[in-house]
């Protein structure tokens, strides 16, 4: 079984791949201009037990350093935007990050997208990404329609931002930030829940989704198109 620590860093790099592949994957329909709307609360009935908890060592903190100043105090939650759009800044060097995010509520934003991956949708007015310029391209006809090859080059300068990373300043940055990140879950709906054993659970769910090999068949009934397999069609956010 792999170290925790080993484990962490896959968790965060993860996440990433989980918002590229939802991006890269799944066809872009027309949609309307992102207004964060805060999804409705929900009660647990039962306190959890943390089984992942956040820590951060000494040698963690002094790695944000050139991104967070250590000693600083982290913002309160809704002070947070100007700060964390700094902090992702400078984390995406030489990015424009207004080209990709949706940089108000942003923390708020990825709290709520985790939460909802493994569900059947994931409302528009709450990601943090933009959608990817360009309109989605199919090829063929009725039974033949597919994604077309050529669809998949709109995600190129998301992908290539993504590979930039330094992946241990991401997991450093999410580990100091980690508060936030929980305050925004409790504000969620889940008072008694921790934020981070639900990003594992989000990332085991997400780490057993098929690999898409061939071509990717579609139907389009009315106006959107659908997955042909309806086993793809049925796969949660």
């Amino acid at each position: 079984m792999k170290s925790w620590p080993f484990r962490f860093g896959f968790i965060v790099i993860g996440a990433i791949i989980a918002i590229a592949y939802w991006q890269f994957y799944l066809p872009g329909q027309e949609e309307p201009e992102q207004v964060f709307i805060p999804a409705p609360v929900i009660e647990p009935n039962v306190e959890p037990v943390i089984q992942h908890p956040v820590t951060t060592t000494p040698e963690e903190l002094k790695s944000t350093e050139p991104l967070i100043d250590p000693e600083e105090p982290l913002p309160e939650l809704k002070q947070s935007d100007p700060p964390v759009a700094e902090i992702l800044a400078k984390l995406f060097a030489d990015q424009k990050l207004e080209r990709f995010f949706i940089l108000d509520h942003f923390i708020e934003r990825f709290v709520v997208m985790v939460d909802n991956l493994p569900r059947p949708q994931l409302p528009a007015t709450h990601r943090p990404l933009k959608k990817t310029p360009g309109k989605f391209l199919a090829q063929g006809e009725r039974d033949q329609l597919t994604i077309a090859p050529t669809n998949y080059k709109r995600y190129t300068p998301l992908i290539k931002m993504w590979a930039a990373l330094d992946t241990a300043q991401v997991v450093a940055v999410y580990k100091r930030l980690y508060p936030l990140f929980q305050h925004a879950y409790q504000e969620l709906g889940y008072p008694k829940a921790y934020f981070n054993d639900r990003l594992v659970a989000v990332i085991d769910h997400l780490l057993v989704t098929p690999q898409l090999t061939g071509p990717v068949y579609l139907t389009q009934p009315k106006a959107l198109y659908l997955y042909a397999d309806p086993d793809l069609e049925a796969l949660s956010a």
